[in-house]
């Protein structure tokens, strides 16, 4: 057991259930936790939404805990009901380029940072410099060096393949690089705060490498500045550099000397030899840019002549405009129209879509392209471009095609990416309202895993499309694409991913559709999103709004299901009175819906559904005999349905509640009950809460 020393021991505590994980026994942790304020303070105390706040409970919690070991001891528990996280070494660094060259004064610059003295300050470093200068091949060739310096792991997290212009949230990156480090998706913290804290607890006294690859801002990586001496932070930036607490170290342009020898490195000597009187315009052409020089020795490779482009002085734009002359012209016109949309990656299918080529024609065309480096393959027959390259294409393609071809491009592309998302949507959740039925044309998929992986492959482009919707003004397809999100951040929590693209759809909803069921849907995925990321007012201002649009429509499944979001936000914010004041309003509504009805095939389950819900928010109120008769309801309609998961989940809140009650023999019978219904594999952090609960029981 802990013992509640001092109040900011008290404070950690309680700040680590705040912040603590997103996933369902996150979510218990929290609820039990809001119910032992009540009980220690004999007041309802809603989450604090501060630090000052949290600092304020403790201090009014510690001289009652102090008093009390029992209710010591019950918080300990709780709090060991948190997942344990450790770090793993994970899949460390990308290849180094073998074709890697000089760069001595750059590497010893980062010699000297990672090594030096700390004397309290943090080891970081800023590589900076043009697109395609060759920082990503600097960094990863210093850390292929490195591998014995960093024991604890190299951690490597790419940024440039977010959708939209201003790249990813610091939030998002966060999760991503924690999920290099082996933060399983219901241990990973939902707040950028939670996030930030586990990524130093993690890190804390261990000797690691952590690359940040296309940064675009400060904000992307100034919470991963290290906070212990032996952790090396090494951001990448392809551009000019930006105000960062770090070692500030640019790659400057390859000398002349050792161009010639990253070209013979690339092509041999002997093309590099023949080509001897266009060197001169070579070189200047690609201005020391590596990219630029790769695709120029491939050239000499292939014994095509070293056509250097070097009017306006951008080398990578430069290359791009000689692989496109190199490219059969229906070839070169693909990638001019594929890079329209500003996809993160992109398939055959997309590339067809877009260019009006069956897919099996666009997959020969981009396999071209990557053999003249306008493109990188990314496994999985899937291309990205270079931002710099996509946007001299995306440029292009207006002078070269005209405006109406290229809005035709996107427009076939959104349609192919819609088709794609409603047929995956609906096999993903094929019972859910929520859902837009899958259209006549196209491929349905086989199952709910097959939905699922369509979804989760294509995750990128769908956000993006939804932006390029919004941008081109088809608003419909906007709206279409943004419902079909729904599965990806119900079942695989995406709600980082879809956030940005269901602002835009709500939003969208509200110019065109007010107060109608799509804007109440649209409305509802967005507070959907917010509350899992715990930003409560936001969730709540969203879910009001799918409340009111849902009303107006006369819409009453949508309108009850909104008002029971309202509820779930109150009870996780430790509001227990209002909380089930909301599910019994969404009762009452659920109630006028008549046996013909929409919705009426799954009222007995929505209702079973509100009944453990409002037993949940009356343990929090102390109304313990209540709460019991309610969760024996919900209990006695799954286990006649034979829904294990949520008899399970129903059975850990009944042992709650007798367990606060002191019926701690009842309580155990109900825990076994639980256990037995779970499937170790799938369900180990609600097995380790329900232990958890076991000791307290017994205790």
């Amino acid at each position: 057991m802990i013992e509640i020393v001092t109040v900011s021991a008290l404070t950690a505590f309680l700040t680590a259930v705040g912040n603590g994980a997103a996933g369902e026994v996150g979510k218990q942790v929290l609820v039990s936790t809001g119910a032992l304020v009540r009980r220690t303070l004999g007041r309802e105390t809603p989450l604090p939404a501060s630090p000052e706040g949290w600092e304020l409970l403790a201090r009014q919690m510690h001289p009652r805990l102090s008093e009390d070991p029992r209710r010591n001891d019950e918080l300990a528990l709780l709090l060991r009901s948190l997942p344990e996280v450790g770090l793993r070494p994970g899949a460390g660094l990308p290849p180094a380029t073998r074709d890697f060259t000089d760069r001595q004064s750059v590497l010893r610059q980062l010699r000297r940072e990672a090594t030096r003295a700390a004397a309290g300050r943090p080891r970081a470093a800023l590589l900076y410099g043009p697109p395609g200068i060759g920082t990503s091949a600097v960094a990863l060739h210093w850390g292929a060096d490195r591998i014995a310096q960093y024991p604890d792991g190299q951690f490597y997290v790419d940024v440039r393949d977010a959708p939209g212009e201003n790249g990813l949230e610091p939030a998002a990156v966060l999760l991503r690089l924690l999920r290099q480090m082996g933060v399983q998706p219901d241990d990973m913290p939902p707040t950028e705060v939670g996030r930030e804290e586990l990524y130093r607890r993690l890190t804390a006294g261990r000797r690691a490498l952590v690359v940040i690859d296309h940064a675009s801002s400060a904000a992307q990586v100034r919470g991963l500045i290290p906070a212990t001496p032996e952790v090396f932070l090494l951001v990448v930036a392809s551009g000019p550099a930006f105000l960062l607490e770090a070692e500030r170290i640019a790659v400057p342009p390859l000398k002349d000397r050792d161009a010639m020898a990253l070209l013979r490195k690339v092509a041999g000597p002997e093309p590099v030899a023949r080509a001897k009187p266009q060197m001169p315009a070579l070189l200047d052409g690609c201005a020391g840019n590596a990219f630029a020089l790769k695709a120029a020795a491939v050239r000499l490779l292939t014994g095509e002549p070293p056509l250097a482009d070097a009017t306006d002085r951008q080398p990578v734009r430069g290359m791009a405009r000689d692989a496109c002359r190199r490219l059969r012209p229906e070839a070169a016109r693909l990638c001019r129209l594929t890079a329209l949309g500003g996809w993160p990656a992109f398939d055959a299918r997309l590339a067809g879509h877009a260019a009006d080529v069956a897919p099996e024609d666009a997959a020969r065309m981009l396999a071209e392209a990557a053999d003249v480096q306008l493109m990188e393959p990314m496994g999985d027959a899937r291309y990205r471009f270079r931002p710099e390259v996509r946007r001299h294409l995306a440029d292009a393609a207006g002078p070269e095609h005209g405006i109406a071809e290229c809005a035709a491009a996107v427009s076939r592309a959104l349609d192919g990416l819609l088709n794609l998302a409603l047929h995956a949507a609906h096999a993903a959740l094929p019972q859910s309202w929520r859902t837009e039925p899958a259209p006549a044309e196209g491929t349905p998929y086989a199952d709910e895993a097959d939905g699922m992986a369509a979804l989760l492959a294509e995750a990128g482009n769908l956000v993006q499309a939804v932006s390029v919707a919004e941008e081109y003004q088809d608003i419909d397809t906007a709206l279409r694409l943004a419902r079909a999100l729904w599965p990806l951040q119900l079942k695989a929590g995406k709600v980082d991913d879809a956030l940005p693209a269901l602002r835009i759809a709500a939003r969208c909803a509200d110019e065109h559709h007010p107060r109608t069921r799509l804007a109440g849907a649209l409305h509802f995925q967005l507070g959907h999103c917010l509350g899992e990321l715990r930003q409560w007012e936001a969730a709540e201002r969203a879910v009001r709004a799918a409340v009111d649009c849902e009303r107006a429509a006369g819409h009453a499944r949508g309108e009850a299901s909104s008002v029971e979001m309202l509820g779930l936000l109150c009870l996780y914010q430790w509001r227990y009175p209002e909380a089930y004041e909301r599910f019994s309003e969404a009762e009452r509504i659920y109630g006028r819906i008549g046996p013909d009805q929409e919705g009426a095939p799954d009222l007995p389950r929505a209702l079973a559904l509100i009944k453990r819900h409002q037993g949940r928010a009356l343990r929090g109120m102390e109304e313990l005999t209540e709460s019991r008769t309610r969760l024996e309801a919900a209990r006695d309609f799954f286990a006649e349905r034979g829904e294990a998961y949520n008899l399970a989940r129903t059975l850990t809140d009944l042992a709650e509640t007798l367990h606060d009650a002191g019926d701690d023999a009842d309580a155990l019978t109900k825990i076994t009950e639980a256990e037995r219904l779970l499937t170790p594999e799938k369900a180990a952090p609600h097995l380790g809460y329900l232990a958890r609960l076991r000791e307290r029981c017994e205790t």
